[in-house]
């Protein structure tokens, strides 16, 4: 999701036998149909009893008029995203609006009352698991609204947006070599924190669009609907229906339903191909031998003298050589087809800390001052860039 919300591709999909329906962007959010959630919770009493037994964050309980005055009656130019799932708006708490909770900027995501029953189990999964986890490399969750049909999650407020918008955009500046690496550093520790949990966590929909960036870069996982607890004791792996996004999706998962920490790391690796190369996992606007991203990379990470020719153009060669041999050999072994044969999350965290380094703003390069005294009598300042 962009700010918390995500542009729907027209070519990626959901993997799923109930593929999402879209809301047009003009329709009003507060028009939902009854759906029949039974069983699951539907008033925020019955949410907070199900929370009660593992929730460790406190959440906040909004009503749904107090959305409209925080996102001014849900405003069109308010709209940060949509997808699937419904839309996501920009809004602000005002001081004294609720007990506990400062001022502060916040993404506001509806859910789509025409998902019905699974629509509120994703939305009941996002408050779930962003109820008892905590991480700085996950977006926080601040409060949720749950009255009538109505679906709604409150979160902290993203300034940059997706990865997905930053790394693919026309418009912007290109992110630098540094910023990348942050970016994936970042992400990776936020799954290595979800498969270390306790009770581990399986996320199942890596990719871009869902890691959100503050304005310092610093890499957040959002929209955790799809999200599943990991395997314990002698198991294996749990089997579930198969859902995420295709291009991202591990194969195995796809094949056999068998969800394991591996098919995350599997999904790194992609979102990790795409930092290298600029390029879309799925992107229907180049030949037809390259757009797929995986099909048409590995073959070329395999060998070293042909790793420089996919990095991304737009980096104009702004990157050290032996950090992008590194990453790129990181990327083929998490894009391995035997998932037994992928590193770890911790140790992808390992692996991407030594390649961390300081980094500018996009389009910012330092500047030195340098000072000339001539015999005349003459200074002279002159500011140079640096790259």
């Amino acid at each position: 999701m962009g700010n918390c919300g995500c542009k729907l591709n027209p070519f990626i999909y959901k993997v799923s036998s109930n593929t999402k329906s879209v809301r047009a962007k003009n329709e009003n959010p507060t028009e939902k149909p009854r759906k029949d959630n039974s069983g699951l919770p539907s008033n925020p009493e019955e949410v907070e009893y199900l929370r009660r037994s593992t929730a460790t964050n406190p959440l906040i309980v909004f009503s749904f008029e107090e959305l409209k005055v925080i996102t001014g009656n849900f405003r069109q130019d308010y709209m940060l995203g949509g997808g699937g799932f419904g839309s996501v708006y920009k809004g602000f708490v005002y001081e004294d609006m609720k007990e506990g909770i400062e001022p502060i900027p916040v993404a506001v995501k509806v859910h789509d009352g025409d998902n019905s029953h699974q629509g509120h189990r994703e939305w009941l999964a996002e408050v779930i698991f962003l109820g008892q986890l905590s991480h700085p490399n996950l977006v926080k969750l601040i409060g949720y609204c749950c009255e009538d049909d109505h679906r709604v999650l409150i979160y902290e407020y993203m300034a940059r947006g997706s990865v997905e918008n930053n790394l693919f955009s026309r418009v912007l500046l290109p992110l630098p070599w540094s910023i990348r690496m942050k970016i994936a550093f970042g992400a990776a520790k936020g799954l290595a924190f979800l498969h270390e949990a306790e009770k581990p966590v399986i996320y199942r929909d890596f990719k871009t669009s869902n890691i959100l960036l503050d304005p310092d870069y610093n890499a957040k996982l959002s929209d955790f609907g799809l999200a599943k607890d990991g395997p314990v004791g002698d198991k294996s792996h749990v089997s579930t229906r198969i859902m995420g996004t295709y291009g991202y999706a591990a194969p195995e998962y796809i094949m056999t339903g068998h969800l394991t920490p591996r098919s995350d790391v599997y999904s790194f690796g992609v979102v990790l191909l795409e930092l290298l190369t600029g390029r879309k996992c799925l992107d229907k606007s180049r030949p037809a031998r390259e757009q797929n991203l995986t099909d048409w990379a590995i073959p070329l990470l395999r060998e070293k003298t042909k790793i420089l020719n996919i990095i991304d153009p737009r980096l104009q060669g702004d990157y050290p050589i032996k950090a992008v041999h590194k990453a790129a050999m990181l990327s083929y072994h998490c894009l391995n087809r035997n998932p037994k044969a992928r590193p770890l999350m911790r140790d992808i965290v390992d692996s991407l800390e030594p390649l961390q380094v300081p980094f500018e703003e996009p389009g910012e390069k330092s500047l030195v001052t340098v000072i000339s005294e001539y015999s005349n009598g003459l200074v002279e300042r002159k500011d140079t860039q640096l790259r």
